[in-house]
Order: structure tokens, then sequence, then C-alpha cells
């Protein structure tokens, strides 16, 4: 019994300065946005990932490489599809507001699509997007997984979310993406090019 009133108080003080760790990074993060030529950067990237980029990625493989880009852009969409449905169930039972909701100090520099952050669905399917495109499209690397990356920084940047809720976006992405390839192989995309 003794062992866990000592190990309680240890938790929650480690929770709490992973708290104000989070915090901390967020508030700093978001400050680089009162420069408007990183707010104006950060804003075009975050707006180009609500999909924009992808979508016009994906019509041109189709257009170049017909039916093998189509079988891949196909699974993409599923797979985005997925993405979509998890992360609007995971945000309207978790709850959790947009830092710029719950801090003064965090300054939202662009319209939010909703109320929530947890998980952030722009980085979950820039990750996706990034990792698939990247295995159908390996030449594609050099674009997807930079701008994937960008995405992400632009959420804390524009007060969107927390560098958690990117991260776990991220891990989720990543695992969506995974899976996806162990269901529906690249073997089955039997002219993609690789």
């Amino acid at each position: 019994m003794e062992l866990s009133k000592t190990i309680q108080p240890k938790a929650a003080l480690l929770f709490n300065k992973a708290d104000r760790f989070e915090l901390t990074l967020c508030q700093r993060l978001n400050r680089m946005g009162q420069y408007t030529s990183v707010r104006l950067f950060f804003k075009s990237i975050s707006r180009l990932g609500d999909g924009v980029f992808w979508y016009s990625l994906a019509l041109s493989l189709i257009l170049l490489q017909g039916i093998e880009g189509l079988a891949a852009v196909g699974h993409m969409t599923v797979t985005g599809l997925i993405c979509v449905a998890i992360y609007s169930q995971l945000k309207n039972r978790l709850v959790r507001q947009r830092p710029f909701i719950s801090w003064d100090d965090i300054r939202a520099h662009t319209a939010p699509l909703d109320l929530y952050s947890f998980p952030s669905g722009h980085t979950m399917n820039a990750v996706n997007f990034a990792v698939l495109f990247s295995v159908f499209f390996p030449a594609l690397f050099w674009l997807v997984v930079p701008f994937a990356l960008l995405v992400a920084l632009s959420r804390v940047i524009l007060g969107m979310h927390y560098p958690t809720d990117v991260l776990v976006g991220a891990c989720l992405g990543l695992l969506i993406s995974y899976l996806s390839l162990l269901i529906w192989p690249v073997g089955m995309f039997a002219g993609v090019v690789m």
C-alpha cells in the first residue's frame, strides 16, 4: 500500500512536467507565427495539406501512370477515408480543445476546421499519404516526406494543435498506411512503377 502512495505523486509530477514542457514548446512554436513571412508560409502549407497538394499529386500520377497510377491512388483514397473516419471519431470523443482556445498567449494564425485538436487529422493524412506515395512511387519520397513534416509543423505554429496532437496523428497515419500495405500489398499492383 505504501508503494502505491509514493508512486502516485511521482507519476503526477512526471505528467505535470510533461504538460509544462509541451505547453512551452507549443507557445514557442506558435510565436514564430508573429512574423508575416513565417505565418503566410505555414498557412499556405496547411491549406495545401487540406488536400489540394495530395489530390493534385494523385491526379497527375493517374494521368502519367494510367491504370497503375489509378490502382495506387485507389489504395491511398481508401486509407485517406479511413484516416478521416478515425480522427473524426477520436476528436468527437476526446474533445481536447485547440491550444488557442485554452491559452490566451497562443494565437490562431488561421481559421480552425472544428473546435477539437486531438489527434491532428492534417498530420495523420499527411503521414499516411507520404508513406504510401513513397512506397508506390519512391522517386517522390524527396517531395512528400518534407511536405508531410511541414504540414505537421504548421499545425503547431498556427495554434491549431499541441505537439502531442501532431505526434499521435503521425503515429496513427503511419500505422494506417502500414496496416493497409499488409492487407493490400504492393505486389497486388503488378505494373506500379517502383
